[in-house]
């Protein structure tokens, strides 16, 4: 990943963020102040990485309408190279830049099949460059490339077709996976603000008389451990199950990046939060 001026300033406000925090690290809000400023150094990163998928996933729809004008202009008679010439002036969105560089070197004399492989390596999209290299393979041996073009397009909205299927179909596992983390967390600060200071209350008592004897109630935890302690878990725990989300509904675990993210931020907002104004 290439880091852009938006990662810089992030990282530049992430700091002040954090360096600010430290003037407050006897406070309450410490752990929510650099928390905070860790966060606004990664968000930018995984903003960028939001958006490098939403932008693979759009290349994949619109060079499917690309394939299909082809098919159509090919089956008119028209050679595939003076087609990708004649169909480069439509809107592709963001596959479109690509589109008008293939059209501009095929125009300059370059070979068909280098220029696919130059838009394969550009677009770097492991649906689409299989799908270049048929076609190009499909050039080379002369075979009747409207056919294939047909076929590769019919190939490619299958696959589109089955994502589509697959991401509706798992859409209810992902409704339940962020139900389970936030029934997770309200009970981890049940335990934290109402059962454990129950629970700590009732040793501190004193020591409890048996037979003459009598029995210690030893050492106890600290209130700020035992935040740190159940907001580390409530981290971990979002993490994690923002990648198993993320594996279920899009097939890859980069993807759950997204989802780990969302549930981290949320489980930290809220536990520090709730540690200013309860604990």
């Amino acid at each position: 990943m290439e880091i852009k001026k938006s990662h810089w300033i992030g990282i530049g406000v992430g700091a002040g963020i954090i360096i600010l925090s430290l003037f407050l690290i006897n406070t309450k809000s410490f752990f929510l102040i650099i928390g905070l400023g860790i966060l606004t150094v990664i968000a930018p990163f995984i903003f960028t990485m939001i958006h490098e998928a939403k932008v693979a996933s759009e290349k994949e729809e619109m060079f499917l309408e690309f394939a299909r004008n082809l098919v159509e202009s090919v089956k008119t008679g028209t050679p595939i190279s003076k087609s990708i010439i004649n169909v480069k002036d439509k809107q592709y969105g963001s596959l479109s830049p690509h589109i008008k560089k293939l059209s501009n070197q095929i125009q300059m004399g370059i070979p068909l099949s280098s220029a696919l492989r130059v838009l394969s390596e550009d677009v770097n999209n492991k649906a689409i460059s299989r799908a270049l290299t048929l076609i190009g393979q499909a050039e080379k041996a002369g075979g009747e490339i409207g056919e294939i073009l047909e076929a590769v397009a019919e190939a490619v909205s299958t696959s589109d077709k089955l994502k589509k299927e697959r991401k509706a179909a798992i859409s209810t596992l992902v409704i339940q996976g962020y139900i389970i983390f936030f029934v997770f967390m309200i009970i981890i600060l049940i335990m934290q603000f109402q059962i454990l200071p129950m629970v700590s209350g009732i040793s501190e008592l004193g020591d409890v008389g048996i037979g003459g004897l009598s029995v210690g109630t030893g050492s106890s935890i600290s209130q700020q451990e035992m935040a740190n302690s159940f907001l580390y878990l409530l981290m971990i725990q979002g993490f994690f199950s923002g990648l198993v989300i993320g594996k279920l509904s899009e097939g890859n675990i980069k993807s759950g990046i997204k989802h780990s993210f969302a549930l981290m931020l949320i489980a930290f907002l809220i536990s520090a939060g709730a540690n200013i104004i309860l604990g």
